[in-house]
């Protein structure tokens, strides 16, 4: 009861279906049926160009169902901020939501990773379904701080990660790479590293991407994950601010960015940003994007 009063209330609240809310309650309705009644992946809508492929107990996945996307404000800085001639970075890629939206919706060329073999499958056909297979180069790689082999869990859906000292009970071996060398010759614009408390190692493996000029924007997870390695996300806030970096939450329906003084405390993500007057201009001047009737 406590889960579906969690799930009813973010449906509610969130802000894609304010003024739709009998309707974004029919979608969740709809999705218990068809997600039940179904024996493998149901195909749903994304945005206007897209559609998703999601099972019962994709978490990221069906939260973009019931809210139109999942994490508003992040989703929709990208949205607004990416071009077609921008290349998009997905670190912990899971099932492809943002880089379906990076590919498929704002047109740019996209870099995806994903280690557990499963949901690498599903990031897979999610790519396959949208035809973006000319955009998006999906590598099933757990990016880090250096080349081998490490051991990630399975079967925890988005929630996923590098098995700590001690092991997972249910770990599968991935290959490792670091960011630098595997996009090396790209001119990388924005990166999401949603690695549930590894981004201290993907940041240490991607010191040379993050110091170039044209890597303006990081969306990047800061929730207190990183302690199950022992890492300290207030010294890695600071190594983001070493790269030129500043935190910023967005607004998207103002295209508002305001500064704020540390990582995000109300948001599971921090956006980084290298600000200055071509960046502002590039949100102002973005077309609007409507999903679930709501235009932003």
């Amino acid at each position: 009861m406590k889960s579906l009063f969690a799930t009813l209330n973010f449906i509610w609240s969130a802000p894609l279906n304010r003024g739709h809310r009998m309707a974004a309650l029919g979608r969740w309705l709809s999705w218990q049926l068809r997600s039940r009644l179904s024996s493998g992946e149901v195909v749903v809508a994304f945005g206007p160009k897209t559609r998703l492929a999601a099972t019962s107990g994709m978490a990221g996945a069906t939260g973009n169902i019931y809210a139109g996307l999942h994490e508003f404000e992040d989703m929709a800085f990208l949205l607004h901020f990416l071009r077609p001639e921008d290349f998009f970075v997905d670190v912990g890629a899971n099932v492809g939501s943002y880089a379906i939206l990076a590919a498929g919706e704002a047109g740019c060329r996209v870099a995806a990773f994903e280690p557990v073999p499963a949901t690498f499958e599903s990031l897979g056909r999610n790519v396959r379904l949208n035809r973006l297979e000319g955009r998006v180069d999906a590598r099933r790689v757990c990016v880090g701080a250096r080349a081998g082999v490490v051991a990630v869990s399975a079967g925890l859906d988005c929630m996923n990660h590098v098995a700590p000292p001690g092991g997972e009970p249910d770990a599968v071996e991935a290959p490792a790479d670091r960011l630098d060398a595997l996009v090396e010759c790209a001119g990388t614009t924005l990166i999401k590293i949603d690695v549930e408390g590894y981004e201290t190692a993907v940041v240490a493996g991607a010191e040379q991407t993050l110091r170039r000029a044209e890597t303006v924007a990081v969306i990047m997870e800061l929730n207190g994950s990183g302690r199950r390695y022992g890492f300290d996300e207030r010294a890695l806030h600071e190594r983001m601010l070493s790269f030129g970096f500043r935190p910023y939450s967005y607004e998207p329906f103002s295209r508002t960015l305001t500064a704020l003084d540390g990582p995000n405390a109300k948001a599971g993500n921090t956006l980084y940003l290298k600000v200055d007057e071509r960046l502002r201009r590039r949100l102002a001047e973005a077309p609007p994007r409507t999903i679930n009737g709501t235009t932003f």
